[in-house]
Order: structure tokens, then sequence, then C-alpha cells
């Protein structure tokens, strides 16, 4: 087959050309602004959390932090569905063939939130997020059994870097009196880690089993409130003025956060954008040493700074183009 040689007339010309660098350019410029802006309001509502000093039971924390991102979420997958040319009424965003893999991710979803929050109660904040950046690294050894993936050396080393930078925060051959870091709520928020890994496992396989983004977290945002909700009966405790005003924040910025990170995901490159996450670190830590006073020891800044570039070098390494011959 002959190339097909375009004539003059139908090559882009300098100035289109031009106006495309641009409009690309402006597009990963808002994403980059719009996974910075959410990182920071994820620290807000962070702070909310954390504000509540468990006063409120955690469950009930859960339960307003997803009941009020419903009407986003919704609104969010109503648009994509007639974007798509797809019924947008609720039957059929919700309709699924895969009740079991939604259940399964409401409850590792959960564990997620769960531990996060319990963190936000115990641990400086700034302390928690590092924490839970470590959610890449028990996704990537459960792709392993899971997913059938393999797992290769430079992962496999970015890995281990990024745990070894917890065990730095912990530092563990001093004692943890020493330490300042209770050891039940760390193992809580890293099991939470493990949730959100778990989760991303489920939500990838329905993925490949053709369920829709929107159908994913409409369940899991529905899910979340049914299941927050029943369990917060127990030990329900009425908050007052103060609390409710909290309580608020923490549905209402979680959700903006998400529309945030929506629209950067949709803007740019997620090769682009994801590394700009872990900018929620340092708002973390402002908010926490403006607030608390919770500035971080040297121990604890150092084992961050491991636990971070294990994760950026986990983030190379998924994205970096393949050797040439695979």
């Amino acid at each position: 087959m002959q190339p097909t040689i375009l004539s003059d007339s139908a090559r882009p010309s300098t100035e289109e050309l031009a106006a495309e660098a641009r409009r690309v350019r402006a597009a990963r410029q808002r994403a980059i602004l719009c996974v910075l802006g959410a990182a920071a309001t994820f620290a807000v509502a962070a702070a909310a959390v954390k504000a509540l000093r468990g006063e409120v039971p955690l469950m009930q924390v859960i339960l307003f932090r997803n009941l009020l991102a419903v009407p986003v979420l919704l609104g969010l997958a109503i648009m994509a569905a007639r974007k798509a040319g797809r019924s947008a009424s609720l039957a059929a965003l919700l309709t699924t063939r895969q009740p079991w893999a939604h259940a399964q991710r409401v409850l590792w979803g959960l564990v997620g939130m769960f531990g996060s929050f319990y963190g936000y109660v115990y641990l400086p904040l700034a302390t928690v997020t590092a924490l839970s950046f470590t959610m890449p690294f028990f996704l990537a050894a459960l792709s392993v059994p899971m997913l059938g993936e393999k797992l290769e050396r430079g992962r496999m080393i970015a890995m281990l870097v990024g745990f070894g930078g917890v065990l730095v925060m912990l530092r563990p051959w001093q004692g943890l009196e020493q330490t300042g870091l209770p050891l039940l709520p760390v193992l809580v928020v890293l099991a939470g880690a493990l949730g959100w890994a778990l989760a991303m496992i489920t939500i990838r396989r329905m993925g490949d089993n053709g369920e829709s983004g929107a159908t994913i977290v409409l369940w899991f945002a529905l899910g979340g409130t049914v299941v927050g909700g029943l369990a917060a009966i127990p030990g329900w405790d009425w908050p007052d003025a103060r609390q409710w005003a909290l309580l608020l924040a923490v549905g209402v910025v979680s959700a903006f956060a998400q529309l945030l990170m929506t629209a950067a995901y949709r803007s740019g490159e997620t090769t682009l954008i994801a590394p700009f996450e872990y900018s929620g670190i340092l708002w973390t830590t402002a908010l926490g040493a403006l607030i608390w006073e919770e500035w971080p020891d040297a121990w604890s800044a150092a084992g961050i700074i491991v636990l971070v570039a294990g994760g950026l070098g986990m983030w190379w390494m998924n994205t970096r183009p393949a050797p040439r011959g695979r």
C-alpha cells in the first residue's frame, strides 16, 4: 500500500500547530492546578476530621462523608452517561451484573476510609498522609497473586524503599516509647492503605469485566452510606452545633476535592499529574503545624522523604517507556 501524501492544504498550518500546543499546555496546567487543589482540599477535610477529636463516632463521620458525596457523584454520573449517549436514569446507572464485586468494593473502601479517619484522630496529619501513600506498594505486591501481574525488580526495589521509609518513621530499634507514635493507630492506617489497595484491585477487575466507572462510584457512595448508617446506629451520639459544622465540612470539602481530582484526571495525563498528589504531605504538614503544632521530628521527616521517594520510584517504573525489543 502506498503511503498517503497530504497536500499542502491538508497539512496543519503553523498557526494551527501553535494553537494546539497552547491548548495542550493549558490543559496540562489546569490539570496540575486541579490536582494541587484536590490535595489541599483533602487536607482540609482531614483537618476537619481531626478537629472532631474523636468526639463523634467514626462510623457517623464516615456516614456523612459518603452521604454528602452522593449528590455530587450522582450529578457527575448523569453528565457522563448523557455525554456517552446512555440512559441517565438512576436504575440504568445502578444496573450491574457484579453485585458481589460491588459489595467487596464497598467493604474494602470503608476499611480504607476508617483507617485514614482513625489515624487523623491519633496521629499527626502528615504522618497519616505519608502512611496512606503505602497503598501503591500494597497494590503492587497484591497484583502478583490476585491479578497475575509480574513484579519487576525495579518496582520491587521501589516498594521495599517505601516500606523502609515506614520503618524509619517508626524506628522500632529505639522502642515504641521513643517514637511518639502509638502503634495501634499506625497499624490501623496501614490496614486502611491495604484496604484501599484491595479496593483498587476489585475496581480493576470490575473494569476488565465491562463495568462503567459511573456505576462503580455510585455503588460505593450509596453502599458506604447504607453500611455507615447501619454501623453508626448502635453508638449514635447526636452532634452539637460545632460538630455538625465539622461533619458538614468533611462531606462538602471531600466532595469538592473529588470534583477537582476528577477534573484533573480528565484534563491531563495520569503520568503527568500523579506525582503532584504527593503535595498532600506538604498541605497536611502545614495544617498540622499551624493548628496543632505537629512539627515532624528528624526521623519522621526522613521517613516521609524515603517513603515519597519510593512512591515516585514506583510511579516512574510504571510509566517509563518499555525497553526496545520487547
